[in-house]
């Protein structure tokens, strides 16, 4: 199978999971109680004003003709108004996506810097306390719910020790760089990484714990490998071969799970931003559960599905392209 039919191929599986979390969405949009004209225009509108909006909204009509006319304004990125506060959906979630692609990208950072070297000592000195200690890190790290874990590192480390700032950023990352840039000032630098520092600890958690057993893993399967114990009887230094070649050949899969992941940190802030008052799609997302705003709600979870699908085919597509066997299977 040639790369482009490869990527045709994936494309078309990508198109067919938005089509499917779009009609799901519509579905709960359904048959979730409540009148959506009501919703719109709050409880006390007259019954006159709540049958004009049901006119102008295409309520009345049925609910595959409502399906359709929902699919068609979907395809040419038309997602309506929020019932809540009357802007363009669109907006709302572009304006949130930079909070959450920062806190994503921090948490997948953090998470390459704390557990590529701890897979290394762990698969080097197996059997070894420093190996016990990498595994129950390991193992703590993917059980440990990140909304607790947000909340215990808010209580001792901003309440406790006043260490963290608790309330919300009051810059983003881009402001901060702009005003290094013009100005030479780190200030605003400083306070975003004091602010980003427990959420994305917080969000990476679970992955660092992830790469961390990818890592042993596949170190542990490269150093059993015949070339290993070749370049060791050439006299070539551990170190160098640990680290030029093993940890070299055992980044090819962890470099793929690093991008399938990211897609899945977008998806899962959601909670690690309501704990920590992070101002991105997450957070967006439950207040507007909280006033059922459903064409807001439509929005950001078609714009997470659509960014995760997209990750995964671009991530997916280039592995397969550097191996061109795991593309014929």
């Amino acid at each position: 199978m040639t790369i482009g039919k490869f990527l045709v191929r994936r494309i078309l599986q990508g198109v067919f999971v938005i089509w499917g979390v779009v009609t799901i969405m519509f579905g709960l949009r359904a048959v979730s109680p409540g009148d959506p004209a009501t919703l719109m225009l709050g409880e006390g509108a007259t019954q006159e004003l709540i049958e004009r909006v049901r006119e102008q909204e295409g309520l009345n009509e049925p609910i595959y003709v409502q399906y359709f006319d929902y699919l068609q304004r979907m395809v040419v990125g038309d997602f309506g108004y929020s019932w809540r506060s009357n802007r363009e959906v669109e907006a709302m979630v572009i304006e949130r996506v930079p909070a959450t692609i920062e806190l994503a990208v921090a948490a997948t950072i953090v998470a390459i810097v704390i557990a590529i070297p701890l897979g290394v000592v762990s698969a080097t000195r197996r059997n070894e306390p420093s190996d016990y200690g990498a595994t129950m890190f390991s193992l703590l790290g993917i059980s440990t719910p990140n909304f607790w874990l947000g909340l215990m590192l808010i209580l001792l480390l901003s309440v406790s020790l006043g260490v963290f700032p608790t309330g919300r950023r009051p810059v983003g990352f881009g402001q901060a760089v702009i005003t290094l840039i013009q100005y030479g000032s780190v200030y605003d630098l400083l306070v975003w990484l004091q602010h980003i520092t427990l959420p994305a600890l917080t969000l990476g958690t679970y992955f660092t714990a992830l790469i961390t057993r990818l890592t042993r893993s596949g170190m542990v399967d490269e150093l059993g490998k015949p070339y290993v114990t070749a370049s060791r009887a050439k006299g070539l230094p551990s170190v160098l071969v640990r680290y030029k070649h093993v940890l070299r050949n055992t980044m090819i899969p962890i470099i793929t799970v690093l991008g399938l992941q990211l897609g899945t940190l977008l998806g899962g802030a959601v909670i690690t931003e309501t704990v920590f008052n992070w101002p991105g799609l997450g957070l967006r997302l439950i207040d507007a559960l909280g006033a059922r705003d459903w064409p807001l709600m439509q929005g950001i979870i078609v714009f997470i599905a659509i960014a995760y699908v997209t990750i995964n085919i671009v991530v997916d597509s280039l592995y397969n392209y550097l191996n061109p066997q795991v593309r014929d299977e």
